[in-house]
């Protein structure tokens, strides 16, 4: 297997695994603990808290599904969403690109799951300073999103363009 094919491999690894982990969590949270209901509470560290709520809408809570058939449009958007992500995956040949896009699509995935089977994602990693709390409620899935898109744009911001061979780097 080609070092790219197996970057890839790597990219796909990772995606499947922020999946799992975000999917065992979540079953935790709810089974373990017996964070059932919304507002339902279980303090860890001064700072850091699970607290159950249920996310009927997208990024920042925007985009609210509101019916059922808001729901199953937010199911099909984020799902192409996916997709496309995965295909950009597929198509890169920097681990650092394949490695960012894959907590993105682990993230996505997770997410998709959640709002195809309740209708809703749910939401428990509680982070605040006393009752100041700089973040929305959040979950694994979420934070792999949020790396991964703050990891691609730094890389794009950053990262400068390499000749694609040794001839190109010799007439620059």
């Amino acid at each position: 297997m080609s070092t790219i094919g197996k970057f890839r491999l790597y990219g796909l690894v990772m995606a499947l695994a922020i999946f799992a982990l975000d999917q065992w969590m979540k079953k935790f949270i709810v089974d373990d603990l017996g964070l059932t209901r919304i507002g339902d509470h279980y303090p860890l560290l001064p700072f850091f808290d699970f607290t159950r709520t249920n996310n009927y809408g997208v990024s920042l809570g925007m985009f609210e599904a509101t019916s059922m058939e808001m729901r199953w449009i937010l199911v099909a958007v984020t799902a192409v969403i996916a997709l496309v992500v995965l295909v950009w995956m597929l198509r890169e040949k920097l681990l650092g690109d394949i490695l960012a896009l894959s907590l993105v699509l682990g993230g996505a995935l997770g997410n998709i799951v959640d709002r195809y089977r309740f209708g809703y994602v749910i939401d428990y990693a509680d982070f605040h300073i006393g009752t100041f709390r700089p973040f929305l409620i959040f979950n694994i899935a979420d934070a792999a999103i949020t790396i991964g898109v703050v990891i691609i744009l730094a890389r794009a911001l950053f990262m400068s363009e390499k000749p694609s061979n040794e001839q190109d780097a010799a007439t620059e």
